[in-house]
């Protein structure tokens, strides 16, 4: 199974994930870690984002076990608040910080692709109301901006936002992220200015004539009803649009679907907009896409009863075939990768993308360390051949794939998991902060550098 001349082999990380570093280097504090001050309790183990994988003093090293590892290409994020602390003055220290790391990952081989905002707000701009605020929107403009004129001399590849709607589902559907609150209304409108936010750091690069290409990143889960019933089948449409289409078509198309537009106005949703927002849509659709798969979503038809809306249109159900990832709960579900491909190549022009994150988290992996000190993490070996080969049919059956990027490279602090479940190729041993591959990592170069499906 050989893949297209040119594909990208790697793995996707963030900033406040993989570089610790919380109060130092000029930074301001984003609301991971007022979260951690206010909340300890809430976070695993009481770990917060203060050291995480400590890629801020170690990305050398880093560099170079990727290097080691067959990557030919590193997905991570800036932090906003490192890079602007007070949103008008651009530090400097943070400046010499990331120029300094894409230029070794240039140098090593390996093609950097920056991502601006993955979860990780300044205080200042929450404090301000977040992505309820339209002030955010304009911040976010100006923060992109200075981030192609300082670094687009050593990126070709860049990304607005990983994963969007997860805040907005998160904090503004539930408690996982702040603010925290149960709202239908300021979740559409958070959302929409996220969208905003997104459209105008597009119109800035491409009218900036910076070199390159700029795109977004999307966590795409496949929605499939529990039956044909036209109710159950309905209901995985209802899913499909609020949690993969709502910013897919916008993005792509230019333009919102018509099943979103209907369930606002029957929800009775009011979004603020502004009259030359929606043009942009259409003026500034991104270059690829970039897609997140870990599992699929199944669904039922909803409760009439319920009082959450949410549950009147879909409800979730465990498919009784599913094959479970038994150290994380999450169905394990390859062939979703392909439908995912056809997707794709058949309803959204075949537009450029790349597997962006997908990998397999397990809780308590030490206990698969052999007398050697090695993690044999066969599972994880399994997960990414099985999924491989999905993907590997939908790129010989058209689909415009160019890349695929485990999640993740090190073993990453995770939100308000921490170290709970570790997906790194390379161990992190949170107490030394020694660095040793896994099984995996050497499996994977194998495929890397061979640029096809090992036997």
């Amino acid at each position: 199974m050989e893949f297209p001349e040119g594909f990208l082999w790697g793995a996707a990380s963030s900033g406040p994930q993989m570089e610790g570093a919380g109060s130092c280097g000029g930074k301001a504090q984003n609301v991971w870690d007022y979260w951690f001050q206010k909340e300890p309790e809430r976070f695993f183990q009481q770990m917060g984002p203060e050291d995480t994988s400590g890629f801020y003093d170690h990305y050398k090293k880093d560099i170079v076990t990727m290097k080691q590892t067959g990557f030919n290409s590193f997905r991570t994020s800036i932090s906003w608040a490192r890079l602007l602390p007070d949103g008008n003055h651009v530090n400097e220290e943070a400046v010499a910080f990331y120029r300094h790391v894409l230029k070794r990952l240039n140098e090593s081989g390996i093609r950097p692709i920056v991502n601006l905002f993955h979860f990780d707000m300044p205080l200042r701009l929450y404090e301000k109301g977040g992505w309820d605020n339209r002030e955010v929107v304009d911040e976010f403009e100006f923060y992109a901006k200075v981030a192609f004129e300082r670094f687009g001399d050593h990126v070709e590849d860049w990304v607005t936002f990983n994963e969007p709607i997860v805040p907005i589902e998160m904090g503004y559907l539930n408690d996982k992220h702040l603010p925290g609150v149960f709202d239908l209304h300021r979740a559409f409108q958070a959302g929409y200015h996220t969208l905003m936010a997104h459209v105008k750091a597009v119109r800035a690069f491409k009218e900036g004539n910076n070199s390159g290409k700029i795109g977004i990143i999307l966590n795409l889960t496949p929605s499939y009803p529990r039956s044909d019933n036209l109710i159950d089948v309905e209901a995985a449409m209802w899913a499909d649009v609020l949690f993969n289409r709502s910013f897919l078509d916008p993005v792509v198309k230019g333009e919102f679907p018509e099943e979103l537009l209907s369930f606002i106005e029957q929800e009775h949703i009011h979004v603020r907009s502004n009259p030359l927002d929606l043009p942009l849509l259409k003026d500034y659709p991104v270059d690829f896409l970039g897609v997140n798969y870990y599992q699929p979503r199944r669904v039922k038809a909803g409760s009439s009863a319920s009082a959450n809306p949410l549950d009147r249109y879909f409800e979730p159900y465990q498919w009784d075939g599913a094959k479970m990832n038994p150290h994380r709960g999450w169905e394990i579900y390859e062939k979703g990768i392909y439908d995912i491909a056809l997707t794709v190549r058949d309803q959204y022009g075949n537009i450029p993308w790349y597997v962006a994150e997908n990998g397999m988290g397990v809780e308590g992996e030490a206990r698969f360390r052999d007398s050697s000190g090695l993690i044999q993490d066969c599972y994880r070996i399994e997960f990414m051949r099985n999924h491989l080969k999905w993907l590997h049919k939908g790129i010989e059956e058209g689909s415009n794939c160019y890349g695929y990027h485990v999640w993740t490279f090190i073993d990453n602090w995770s939100w308000l998991n921490e170290y709970k479940n570790r997906y790194g190729l390379v161990e992190l041993d949170l107490e030394t902060g020694r660095r040793k591959k896994k099984k995996s990592a050497d499996w994977f170069k194998v495929l890397a550098e061979s640029n096809q499906l090992p036997e």
